[in-house]
């Protein structure tokens, strides 16, 4: 009752704001975009705005930039619900729905349909579909991203261990993640791991696709997770097991000390799993030669979706501008002045198949392994609540990647809570 409660009163408070703003709309010509990112990123939005300006000097944009995810998250959603938000923000498909369900994002099919710049079949349908809520189009993908395993070819060509195949299946990773798992000085603790991975929902899903799960009961109306089958046991059973039995992966201690994403960056990891917002950082601070391949596969082959949307704040005090900017970001120009950054997979099928995305010359070089894991790429379910019931399920996966709780059982308690959190929308 209590998260049911909260909802209703961020619903009531949003309502009045949002009404309070409906008779107030401007055309003053300057609008803001809130965006989050290292420093490469921005220069990249930086550099979208400046060649924005040129082409409509009539439109101001005002660059907002916070730096770390998690804090650009808060800003967003304090700002939504006091009806102070930018004119243009950034969400990822998986947390824009809650601010959908409350009015606080425009719906942009009256726009988009009226576009001479873009049309539906310009984008990735995978990347598109997500962003559409109870029938209408929210925000305009900017990209999609699959999960790829990003490795150290140095440490693999010191312990003579093949590149990873197209083909590689779960028993291959694990003998190569064996193979570069070592202990350099022969003092008894592991000074380099084969691999690092997140204990999360989002690393766990692909597995239990792969291995012929379902995450949940219907994608459209979900109302549990279906992590208590036999094949989320089997996908539990060989997740775990990197850190429990194998010991390929630093156990919570060591993660907690040094965390694997920045134990690759400084060269004692050989493999990460990430998505394509790794690539600016890694091309910044890697020193080593380094490249992508896609994820092992079980019994079938499963992808899983990464994407951010162009949204569009009901608050907004200049929508057609607004618009204007979002489109602009959207077209061929738009896009591929971004994609420069390394951050983005283009949503736009001609950019993402062109040297603006695919460049050999830039790392990663094998950038076309994010086009090839598109069409068995899956999306997680678009709902208000899933914000809470991937943290809820979360905490069971990383309890049990870490030796403190049953698989097994871990999961079942997932399921449990997302029940829960699932009925609180029902």
């Amino acid at each position: 009752m209590k998260a049911r409660n909260i909802f209703l009163f961020v619903a009531l408070i949003l309502s009045l704001v949002l009404s309070s703003c409906a008779g107030t709309q401007e055309n003053s010509g300057k609008i803001s975009f809130m965006v989050f990112g290292d420093p490469a990123e921005l220069a990249a939005y930086q550099s979208l705005v400046d060649t924005f300006h040129t082409k409509h000097p009539e439109i101001k944009v005002e660059l907002i930039h916070i730096p770390g995810q998690s804090d650009y998250r808060k800003r967003l959603a304090a700002d939504l619900t006091a009806g102070t938000p930018a004119d243009v923000v950034l969400i990822n498909y998986r947390r824009y729905a809650p601010f959908a369900a409350l009015g606080a994002l425009t719906p942009l099919d009256s726009y988009f349909n009226n576009s001479k710049l873009i049309t539906k079949e310009d984008f990735y349908s995978e990347s598109f579909d997500p962003f559409i809520y109870e029938g209408q189009l929210m925000c305009i993908p900017q990209n999609l991203s699959s999960l790829v395993v990003y490795y150290n070819k140095e440490l693999f060509d010191q312990a003579n261990v093949p590149y990873p195949a197209a083909d590689w299946t779960w028993e291959d990773f694990l003998a190569t993640a064996q193979a570069l798992t070592k202990d350099t000085n022969d003092d008894g603790a592991t000074d380099q791991f084969g691999v690092g991975i997140e204990a999360s929902l989002i690393r766990f899903a692909p597995f239990v696709w792969q291995a012929g799960g379902d995450l949940v009961d219907d994608e459209t109306n979900p109302t549990t997770l279906m992590l208590d089958t036999d094949e989320a046991f089997d996908a539990i059973d060989f997740f775990v097991s990197l850190q429990t039995v194998h010991h390929v992966v630093p156990n919570a201690e060591e993660e907690i000390a040094q965390d694997s994403e920045s134990r690759f960056i400084n060269g004692i990891t050989a493999m990460f799993f990430n998505s394509r917002r790794g690539v600016p950082t890694y091309r910044e601070s890697a020193v080593f030669d380094w490249d992508v391949a896609a994820l092992p596969q079980g019994e079938t082959k499963a992808g899983i979706l990464h994407a951010d949307g162009y949204c569009l704040p009901s608050a907004s005090k200049n929508k057609n501008a607004a618009w204007v900017f979002i489109e602009f970001a959207n077209s061929a120009e738009g896009q591929t002045i971004v994609a420069a950054s390394g951050r983005t997979v283009p949503s736009l099928k001609a950019v993402a198949n062109s040297p603006a995305f695919l460049d050999p010359k830039a790392r990663p070089a094998n950038s076309r392994v994010f086009l090839d894991t598109i069409p068995f790429m899956r999306a997680l379910p678009v709902h208000a609540n899933w914000a809470e019931i991937e943290d809820a399920a979360g905490e069971e996966i990383w309890r049990a990647f870490y030796g403190e709780a049953d698989p097994y059982e871990a999961l079942i308690r997932a399921v449990e809570r997302s029940r829960e959190v699932f009925a609180l929308t029902q």
